[in-house]
């Protein structure tokens, strides 16, 4: 069959994500964030992150329409993210999606948005083919996962995720208590910058010998927040300045350290080669740096999406849905809904026993008209 052309939504946190695929070639990347709306709470609040994706909707479809050079009645299916993420968020997703995909009389996937950011790697032109099996790192603020990848339509096992708070909800949080502005992440890697990251020993979560047998592959930043906590509050009793450079740089790189570990880890044990990063925490330079250097020393080779591709987008969901398309998966039904805690082995949601998957003459006609890959 020849590459399907896609409308993907994502909406599952603070960025309204449209993208455009034709089969792995991106077409459209239109993403509208509300970051700057929870700026001044210190953090993502659900019901304003809502009723910035009703506003964002619509203009960043038609923008990602114009980008794209297509319109609406060119597509051969759209896309949605069913979960995990806000619920309120993914629900204003999810009716969109069931909206335009009735009006406009095409197939509507819905899937899985973790499995999407894996996805992402496919729209990377010159990375080449994803092999499998492959281990997935997927680190961003509300989620911290570590897959075995198989076959993405098919196959994704969980091997670890976060026990509390994400690694982005850690860094956040930490900015917060070094008195740094929001989104954490960007700001403590500017702090990181200028200060020494063996200053402080803070402790990695869930390492020890005793963490293997049950969470080898878990992760745990709530006790490395408390310990930054801590040791800022001892400072300023004790009247002394507190040296956030030091404290930044030593945060950042216990971080670090658990999810490069862990990761190198689950590929010696699963004896694979290969090493996916995905997720916005991705956009860390310490993070790649380290990833990389030690996953040479391994023998490990790394891949990593285009940094765009890494915060959450559509273009990964109509990529995924692409994928799904051509191998011939059948679209779902309309029965599906929001799921904040959607597992990440449900990579497709309520696929249609009774449909098929779009084969109709419109697919090779928009493949011939913008060249499949």
């Amino acid at each position: 069959m020849n590459a399907p052309l896609v409308l993907g939504i994502e909406t599952s946190c603070d960025e309204t994500g449209i993208g455009i695929v034709r089969g792995r070639q991106l077409l459209s990347n239109t993403i509208a964030s509300s970051m700057d709306e929870h700026a001044r709470y210190g953090g993502v609040v659900p019901e304003v992150a809502a009723r910035a994706h009703l506003e964002a909707l619509q203009p960043s479809i038609d923008t990602a329409l114009a980008e794209a050079g297509v319109t609406l009645a060119d597509l051969d299916a759209v896309a949605v993210t069913s979960g995990p993420g806000l619920a309120g968020a993914l629900m204003v997703g999810v009716g969109a999606a069931k909206g335009l995909a009735v009006a406009l009389d095409k197939p509507l996937y819905a899937v899985n948005h973790l499995v999407g950011h894996i996805a992402a790697d496919i729209l990377d032109a010159d990375a080449g083919e994803l092999e499998y099996p492959t281990v997935a790192l997927l680190v961003s603020g509300g989620h911290t996962s570590l897959l075995l990848v198989r076959d993405l339509t098919s196959d994704v096992e969980l091997l670890g995720e976060t026990m509390d708070d994400a690694a982005g909800e850690a860094f956040d949080k930490v900015a917060r208590l070094l008195k740094l502005p929001y989104p954490g992440g960007p700001e403590i890697d500017r702090a990181a910058a200028d200060g020494d990251p063996t200053a402080i020993r803070f402790p990695r979560g869930l390492s020890r010998a005793s963490d293997m047998a049950s969470h080898r592959y878990d992760f745990s930043f709530s006790g490395l927040k408390t310990a930054v906590a801590r040791w800022v509050e001892q400072h300023e009793a004790a009247g002394q300045p507190v040296p956030v450079a030091d404290v930044a740089a030593s945060f950042r790189e216990a971080v670090v350290d658990v999810l490069v570990t862990k990761a190198l880890d689950a590929c010696a044990r699963h004896g694979v080669p290969r090493l996916l990063l995905g997720g916005g925490v991705i956009a860390n330079k310490r993070l790649r740096d380290v990833a990389l250097e030690r996953a040479a020393a391994a023998g490990v080779a790394v891949r990593i999406p285009p940094l765009r591709l890494c915060t959450d987008n559509g273009a990964m969901i109509a990529a995924l849905a692409a994928e799904l398309i051509s191998s011939g998966r059948r679209p779902s039904t309309l029965a599906f809904g929001a799921d904040s805690t959607l597992p990440v082995t449900e990579i497709q949601v309520a696929e249609d026993a009774d449909a098929e998957p779009p084969t109709s003459a419109t697919v090779a006609d928009a493949a011939t008209a913008g060249g499949a890959p």
